[in-house]
């Protein structure tokens, strides 16, 4: 499955991901967290959107257009 990753702000890339299988074939479907890796962000500093929604990290991918918003700390 290939998915669009937009870092808000920053760089859009895609990525091929292996989808959620049906069956339990052994293999590990691509998570959000995995994407993160990718782009070298960490998922203490971002949220992952789905069609406006937060996603936990931990969840496989399975959606072709993801937003990747950087959390902003200060005080």
């Amino acid at each position: 499955m290939r998915v669009t990753v937009e870092v808000v702000g920053g760089e859009t890339r895609e990525f091929d991901v292996d989808a959620p299988a049906d069956g339990d074939d052994g293999e590990r479907a691509t998570t959000y967290a995995d994407i993160l890796a990718d782009l070298e962000l960490s998922p203490h500093e971002v949220s992952v959107m789905v069609d406006g929604t937060p996603v936990p990290e931990d969840q496989p991918v399975d959606a072709d257009y993801v937003r990747v918003l950087r959390l902003i700390q200060g005080g």
